[in-house]
């Protein structure tokens, strides 16, 4: 496709500047930048390609468009002259619909606007289009609010509300701030709506029922059509929500009333690719920072050399496979006179999480192979096990060197390891401190550096992996074991001094020497009738 260059060109750079519109043509002749008038304040509706698109102009014989984004293609055949030269004015800028029509019909005639029609509402549909609205008085062109495609689906605006429906903000919505602009998202929706200044005053009044009328009585002079406009973008975004005062679906029907707002964003973000731009394994941080290294610097403090258990001899002597999966329990009773030993410790390690290899992929990127299995072969967990009372080992947080098989001592016993300790024993209902707490920790980069939007659901996939080949090697090995629900970040932070946001726990598990009665007040117990 060629595009002629007029003195337009100037007009349409100025409004892609003030629009942040990216370019990659020139300007298309016949279509002069959007117009600011003169008078009272109006409201006018524009329209440009996602931000995220390209333009992929062929020769103008082929007739066709192709554009490109992160989610996909869209193929545009067999286009007349103005439709081709109205796509490349929304990929240089952004447009009133009517401002395209009568490009459209300039150069095709009345005729061809059938055909644009259709067009435009293919790109609509494969939500390649960004709607505006803004508000225009006299020079001043203000964004008020704009309607953008995060990932697959369509971006079609509906009709605008009735000014008199009870209306408020969805108690799912979220708001963050993205690329300068204030944005809101709901969750399981393709869509989003970034908010001008001039509109920002409408999400507190929005926090309760409310009306577009009502909402037009604001300090802020935003007209009714203006409210309405707006609101018709948050509307096809998923964000509003519709009854009024005692009749909620949201909060009356279990189905909604469940969730809390963050869980049901991270579910609908985690398991609907369509609803983002990046899905997997997309290495979005490649070309900023150079993968971590299978394993994390050693710790300076001292070092404990673990015995190898004989595995051969193991594979002969342990339970069938069957019997330890039916004896799993979660058991929250030590036996604090025979405690657990540091070589039994170091077996239990061993068998669980110990380094067999590493290898590098083709992503340059250091892989590892472990007895339990991990998405890419990252391996991001570490364990730490939190020493209370074990025969061989004194107190104190130890790490386990997974390449190494032995322990480095992090921190010696303090207020810190204490805190650590006392969750853990009050998260399994203990009478007593448990002898030994593993802390499971994720290095993130680890996961991050390759994987996207999936990647805090994956490590927590591991973890649960992790989790079950803990309970599996202890119930083989007759220990106690219970994995535990939840813990604290923070505390593990401050007994380590590694950073939150580098490497920190997301998994707890509380083993030790099993007694020979166990309590029957906690835990489930084993009375499963024959079938």
């Amino acid at each position: 496709m060629t595009v002629e260059t007029t003195a337009a060109q100037t007009a349409a750079q100025t409004t892609a500047a003030q629009t942040g519109a990216r370019t990659t043509t020139a300007a298309p002749t016949g279509l002069a930048a959007p117009t600011t008038g003169t008078g009272t304040a109006r409201v006018v509706r524009r329209v440009r390609l996602r931000r995220d698109a390209g333009c992929d102009p062929a020769p103008a014989a082929a007739r066709t468009v192709r554009l490109t984004g992160p989610v996909g293609s869209l193929n545009l055949p067999d286009l007349s002259a103005g439709a081709r030269e109205a796509v490349a004015a929304l990929a240089f800028a952004e447009h009133t619909e009517d401002d395209l029509g009568a490009l459209v019909a300039a150069r095709d005639g009345e005729s061809g606007l059938l055909r644009w029609q259709l067009t435009f509402r293919r790109l609509g549909m494969a939500g390649m289009l960004e709607h505006s609205v803004h508000r225009v008085t006299g020079a001043a062109d203000e964004p008020l609010a704009r309607l953008r495609p995060i990932g697959r689906g369509a971006a079609l605006p509906g009709p605008v509300p009735d000014p008199t429906r009870q209306v408020k903000l969805s108690r799912f919505a979220t708001a963050g701030a993205e690329d300068g602009a204030l944005v809101i998202r709901a969750p399981g929706s393709a869509l989003a709506v970034e908010l001008g200044t001039g509109a920002a005053g409408l999400l507190p009044a929005l926090a309760g029922w409310t009306s577009p009328a009502a909402l037009a009585q604001l300090p802020g002079g935003l007209t009714l059509d203006a409210v309405r406009q707006i609101l018709r973008l948050f509307d096809v975004a998923g964000l509003l929500a519709y009854g009024s005062a005692g009749q909620e679906p949201e909060a009356s029907e279990r189905r909604f009333a469940q969730w809390s707002a963050l869980d049901l964003m991270f579910h609908s973000r985690t398991r609907r690719p369509s609803t983002v731009a990046g899905y997997g394994g997309t290495y979005r941080f490649g070309d900023r920072f150079a993968p971590e290294p299978a394993s994390p610097p050693p710790f300076p403090g001292e070092k404990v050399a673990l015995a190898v258990p004989d595995l051969a001899a193991l594979a002969r002597t342990d339970k069938p496979l069957t019997e330890v999966l039916e004896q799993r329990r979660s058991v929250r009773d030590h036996d604090e006179q025979s405690p657990l030993t540091v070589d039994r410790l170091g077996e239990l390690l061993y068998r669980t999480m110990r380094r067999r290899q590493t290898f590098t992929g083709g992503d340059r990127q250091e892989h590892a192979d472990r007895p339990y299995p991990s998405g890419g072969a990252v391996h991001e967990l570490e364990v730490y096990p939190l020493v209370t009372e074990c025969a061989g080992l004194k107190p104190g947080l130890w790490h386990y060197a997974t390449d190494r098989h032995e322990l480095e001592l992090v921190a010696e016993p303090g207020p810190a390891t204490a805190a650590l300790v006392a969750g853990a024993r009050e998260s399994a209902l203990m009478a007593s401190d448990p002898q030994v707490v593993l802390l499971v920790t994720a290095r993130f980069g680890r996961v991050m550096w390759k994987y996207e939007t999936v990647a805090y659901p994956l490590i927590l996939k591991h973890v649960g992996v992790l989790y079950q080949t803990f309970y599996l090697v202890a119930t083989a090995m007759d220990l106690a074991v219970c994995g535990l629900g939840g813990g604290d970040a923070a505390d593990f932070a401050a007994a380590s001094g590694l950073d939150f946001f580098t490497e920190g726990t997301v998994g707890e598990l509380v083993v030790g020497s099993k007694p020979m009665t166990l309590r029957q007040d906690v835990g489930v117990p084993r009375r499963e009738p024959k079938r």
